[in-house]
């Protein structure tokens, strides 16, 4: 624990006196990012900076849960069709069909999720034969 600031002693000289210290106890050494510029210098102030950072660092979602699931149908559809056999596609979509399901019957905070849970398999899609 850091000592405490002794009487009659102003505050800049502590504090100095701390930090020379802490230097030639090397303390300041090898510290993660030394002598590399910042990142994010060129994009000027931000006041939100840290909240977009926490968002980013934490995969915070900010979207309400309709716009959520969307972007979620949209990222699976994207994997179901570069998936190889027609057992993965149909297991995935049926979980997919779930999930939109279970997020119809709960209350939804925003815009109403315009999904019906019935997604095909892109096969049945394109036309092809199932058998």
């Amino acid at each position: 624990m850091t000592e405490r600031k002794p009487p009659g002693v102003s505050w800049e000289s502590w504090l100095e006196e701390q930090i020379r210290r802490a230097r030639e106890d090397g303390a300041f050494d090898n510290l993660m990012g030394a002598g590399k510029p910042f990142s994010d210098l060129e994009g000027g102030y931000d006041p939100d900076w840290w909240v977009k950072k926490l968002v980013q660092r934490e995969r915070v979602s900010v979207l309400p849960p309709a716009l959520e699931l969307l972007r979620k149908v949209e990222s699976e559809m994207n994997k179901i069709w570069a998936l190889g056999s027609e057992a993965e596609v149909r297991a995935r979509v049926v979980s997919l069909n779930g999930e939109i399901a279970r997020s119809n019957a709960r209350t939804a905070e925003g815009p109403p999720s315009p999904l019906s849970g019935t997604a095909e398999s892109p096969s049945r899609r394109s036309g092809a034969s199932t058998r």
